[in-house]
């Protein structure tokens, strides 16, 4: 699959890019990781669209990680997998069913509260992640200029301010706070993708939907912009309300 590279915009530029693995004697890595199905799904299009990604993004190589929807194995297995590959980003992946666009996540917040059971039957209940943890942390990637990346390519994309209290949101709070006291250096955060189509033809109730393919070009797009953009700049994208 060829995806087209990211444009320069707003101070981002991709061409340093091939020089900066030269010069530091070994590639480039970004770490994509996407959950299982669950909520009694047959698919998760965020693997789904990870499964997908070229072998190499910018000239980075790509790593693909399937996360178990489990809140006791989440974020062990991508800090496992952080410690195996030294990535320099990490792109966490998890569906936001009911969203009509690929919604790169500004924070995470220090709070557990499933509507539904993971898939082992844990489901805690107004629980902060962390006792002793910070009250949130904000994405390390570029996730403006990633949104707007996404949509030059005419994909729908937009900022989102909330990951939810379940799965997704405490896997991103937990690799960040991993990341915060031993790599700091490392970009890492979360994109939400929507439900697939065919999801939504099964679901039929008129759920806003999207390709895989479109989903993976929006996942490359996202490493391309992460890999040479400084967190976080470009054009407002906040809400009034």
């Amino acid at each position: 699959m060829r995806f087209s590279t990211a444009r320069k915009a707003n101070g981002c530029s991709p061409s340093f890019l091939k020089y900066y693995s030269i010069i530091r004697g070994y590639a480039m890595r970004i770490l994509y990781t996407g959950f299982d199905p669950f909520g009694g799904e047959a698919v998760n299009p965020a693997y789904e669209a990870v499964k997908r990604l070229p072998d190499t993004v910018a000239g980075a190589e790509v790593i693909r990680l399937e996360v178990p929807t489990e809140f006791a194995r989440c974020a062990e297995t991508v800090t496992a997998a952080i410690e195996q590959y030294a990535p320099d980003a990490v792109i966490l992946v998890g569906q936001a069913g009911g969203r009509a666009a690929v919604t790169p996540e500004f924070v995470a917040i220090n709070y557990k509260d499933a509507r539904i059971p993971d898939n082992v039957g844990t489901q805690p209940v107004n629980e902060k992640i962390r006792p002793e943890g910070p009250a949130a942390y904000f994405s390390k990637l570029p996730v403006r200029q990633i949104a707007e990346g996404i949509r030059r390519a005419g994909i729908p994309s937009a900022v989102s301010y909330t990951a939810g209290t379940y799965v997704c949101n405490f896997l991103m709070y937990s690799v960040l706070d991993y990341l915060a006291a031993r790599y700091p250096h490392i970009q890492a955060g979360f994109i939400h993708v929507p439900y697939a189509r065919e999801q939504a033809a099964r679901l039929n109730n008129g759920a806003p939907c999207l390709d895989i393919e479109n989903m993976a070009q929006a996942l490359c797009i996202a490493g391309e912009v992460t890999l040479s953009c400084p967190p976080d700049t470009g054009a407002a994208a906040g809400t009034v309300c």
